[in-house]
């Protein structure tokens, strides 16, 4: 790790340890520190020099999660808050002619899916945009479920795709606890209330409501996928039982529509659409001073750390910080 890595970081530490001693009413000083970590919107990064018309190109590359997988050592490959951000900001631009979207994903969780192919299909249908689709080395489960209602989906020949299906994983303890001769003493209102426990024995009325609940948002992706590319319900759901695809299989199934690399497909939606002369940007956050030198400070989020002030105790300020696993519905590739 270099030299500029070690002094950003003690910074960061010093800023949580300065911050958490302070008093809960902010003063001037907390406001002109928030300041130097805010992020203020966004911004437009011009990649191709071109008219009026612009071409706005969307990135998801990494699990799909409101979640941030960045550390104090590593950026976060994929920022929810960032992307919805992008394309409210698509929607409400009447410059915007079309947009461009590459997808290198596994996937993620089902709500934030979801919540991206709503505001794509609004794009879509009210602004009446074009959306087209570039598959980079994945596009898997949630990744195709974003990618679905694209009006045209490239993957190149060595693409994973597919992976249309649910998956909830955990592990379960309790034969383990059993042989240790530690026992579970949950008290608990109703029956299910410890659904998907980990530290007793599942009974059948657990598998039954679980899985009832992963049928239902299996159905809502083979509905996704169906309309999206047009294809019978019944075609879908003989393709949809979680098996991936190569780029090659999954334009022999209609899964995609074309084989090709990103600057190809992005050729295509400037010829198809009479864009060639178009403005292609991107979003990119307008950053305050150290989250522009130093980006692997983002981590600490002004939220975070001006939140942090309200810990009265080392107990509280861990529980801040900790954020236990729990079992969840995923459009993910692999499983967690």
């Amino acid at each position: 790790m270099n030299t500029k890595r070690w002094v950003a970081i003690a910074i960061a530490a010093a800023i949580v340890i300065f911050t958490i001693s302070l008093p809960s009413r902010q003063t001037e000083k907390d406001k002109n520190l928030e300041s130097l970590l805010s992020q203020n919107g966004l911004v437009e990064n011009v990649l191709q020099e071109g008219s009026s018309r612009k071409i706005a190109k969307l990135t998801i590359d990494g699990t799909i999660s409101s979640q941030s997988s960045g550390s104090i050592f590593s950026e976060a490959a994929y920022d929810h808050d960032f992307f919805i951000q992008a394309l409210n900001e698509i929607y409400n631009d009447d410059n915007v002619s079309a947009v461009f979207l590459e997808v290198n994903s596994p996937g993620g969780g089902v709500y934030e899916s979801a919540e991206i192919a709503r505001l794509i299909k609004e794009i879509q249908t009210d602004r009446k945009l074009p959306l087209y689709v570039s598959m980079k080395n994945m596009a898997a489960s949630g990744g195709y479920y974003v990618s679905a209602s694209a009006d045209k989906i490239f993957a190149t020949e060595e693409t994973m795709t597919g992976s249309i299906g649910v998956i909830m994983s955990g592990l379960n303890f309790a034969e383990m606890l059993d042989d240790l001769g530690v026992e579970d003493t949950t008290v608990k209102s109703g029956e299910m209330k410890d659904v998907g426990s980990s530290t007793r024995k599942w009974t059948d009325k657990d598998h039954e409501v679980l899985q009832s609940m992963i049928n239902n948002s299996y159905d809502r992706f083979v509905n996704i996928v169906s309309e999206g590319r047009g294809m019978d319900e019944k075609v879908v759901r003989e393709i949809a039982d979680g098996r991936i695809y190569d780029g090659k299989q999954a334009l022999e199934n209609g899964l995609v529509d074309a084989i090709g690399f990103p600057e190809e497909a992005l050729a295509a939606l400037q010829e198809d659409h009479d864009l060639k002369d178009a403005t292609v940007f991107e979003y990119e956050l307008n950053t305050g001073y150290f989250s522009k030198n130093f980006p692997f400070l983002n981590v600490f989020t002004k939220q975070d750390i001006f939140q942090s002030k309200k810990a009265t105790t080392q107990t509280e300020l861990l529980q801040q910080i900790e954020n236990p696993d729990t079992p969840q519905m995923m459009y993910l590739y692999g499983g967690e």
